[in-house]
């Protein structure tokens, strides 16, 4: 059974990680029971917001980690929101790129958003992660399922 521990740990690998990178780890939690993916984002942060959120969600449902239906949506843009909030204090007015890791396994999700911050000619990094619990419906493949 994977904890939310585990997702959150995959969440933050995926926001670190390369393109390359980003897909065998997928490969890889997918094994172990954690659907997952990553996202690119990048501008000034308070404009980014609303994209930062839909590519989230986007992705999301594009890969399978959440159905289309409320509670997911709102799992995801909960926990993005909660992620933007950790980075906004050291993030605002500048301009941000980075990347965005989602992970799901059973009931629980973590988004980790990892910013690279530009500050004149040095860059400054920042990380925020969020976690929510959604209950694994009965539609849904047993692969989902908490044993």
């Amino acid at each position: 059974m994977m904890k939310s521990i585990d997702v959150a740990k995959a969440a933050i690998k995926l926001a670190l990680s390369t393109r390359e990178e980003e897909e065998r780890l997928a490969r890889d939690y997918k094994k172990a029971g954690i659907l997952s993916t990553g996202v690119d984002v990048g501008g000034n942060l308070i404009q980014s917001i609303p994209k930062i959120i839909e590519r989230a969600l986007v992705a999301s449902k594009r890969t399978g980690i959440i159905q289309n239906l409320h509670i997911h949506e709102g799992a995801i843009i909960g926990a993005a929101r909660e992620a933007i909030n950790q980075v906004s204090e050291k993030a605002t007015g500048f301009s941000v790129g980075g990347k965005i890791g989602i992970a799901r396994s059973g009931e629980h999700i973590s988004i980790c958003l990892f910013l690279s911050i530009g500050v004149l000619h040095l860059d400054d990094m920042v990380i925020g992660l969020a976690h929510r619990s959604i209950p694994v419906l009965e539609n849904e493949k047993v692969y989902f399922k908490s044993e």
